[in-house]
């Protein structure tokens, strides 16, 4: 009987939630992060700047894209829920991370509720103002804000949040330690984006200047997203086997 009580009282109950809720939160992170991806590749070419090869093409002020209203906004569905879900994830990594680890995780909590902040607005402005707009013929003031200005206020949001996120990666893979296995991929998998995104706006910052438009975008969403697919199926083993 005493050993069952010791044993008892050794069970964290908040990590066991954790480890339960985090199990959840990194599959449903990753499919929605898929969804977005699936979505956007089939429905939402791009249609301005430097990356359209569509014959629609369109061009400042950016009123005819009311013609592609609603099909261009289905993915943001899946990418607005994407911020809340990542913020859950990590902050159940943050709670199952080892004590001398927890720094980097609260640190990367931090930066991630900054990303998801940025992108969540970005992305509800989109479907309940500019969308609604473009649907009832409402265009005055819409151009510095339309997805489809490559220098506009939606790339603007949307490159701090996803930069944001890169310097996550970067706090996220200092919480897994282990030299081999499977916290070594989740290491590697975050330091790899995190470097491709703090980097990739670096240089082309350099190359491109003014005209940087939404290639680092486009560079950041890309590789977040792959990120979030490939991090929720090692997440859930993780959450798994954690005792």
């Amino acid at each position: 009987m005493n050993a069952q009580n010791k044993s008892t009282k050794m069970i964290d109950p908040a990590q066991q939630t954790a480890r339960r809720m985090g199990f959840w939160a990194a599959i449903l992170t990753a499919l929605a992060a898929a969804a977005a991806l699936g979505i956007a590749v089939t429905t939402a070419p791009a249609r301005s700047g430097p990356f359209c090869l569509v014959d629609q093409c369109v061009t400042y002020p950016y009123i005819d894209a009311a013609a592609f209203v609603p099909n261009d906004y289905y993915w943001m569905f899946p990418a607005f829920l994407m911020g809340p879900l990542f913020v859950v994830l990590v902050l159940c990594i943050h709670q199952t991370a080892s004590r001398d680890r927890q720094l980097y995780s609260q640190i990367a909590a931090a930066f991630v509720v900054i990303s998801a902040a940025a992108l969540i607005i970005n992305y509800y402005i989109q479907l309940t103002v500019i969308q609604s707009s473009f649907l009832k013929g409402e265009l005055e003031a819409l151009t510095l804000f339309s997805q489809y200005n490559p220098h506009g206020i939606f790339i603007a949001l949307e490159d701090i949040g996803y930069l944001m996120l890169g310097v996550a990666f970067l706090f996220l893979g200092a919480v897994f330690t282990q030299p081999t296995g499977l916290e070594r991929a989740l290491r590697i998998l975050f330091l790899v984006s995190s470097i491709l995104i703090t980097s990739g706006l670096l240089l082309l910052s350099l190359r491109f200047g003014h005209n940087l438009e939404y290639r680092f975008e486009v560079l950041s969403l890309l590789v977040s997203w792959f990120t979030l697919i490939i991090m929720g199926p090692l997440l859930s083993i993780f959450f798994k086997r954690i005792r």
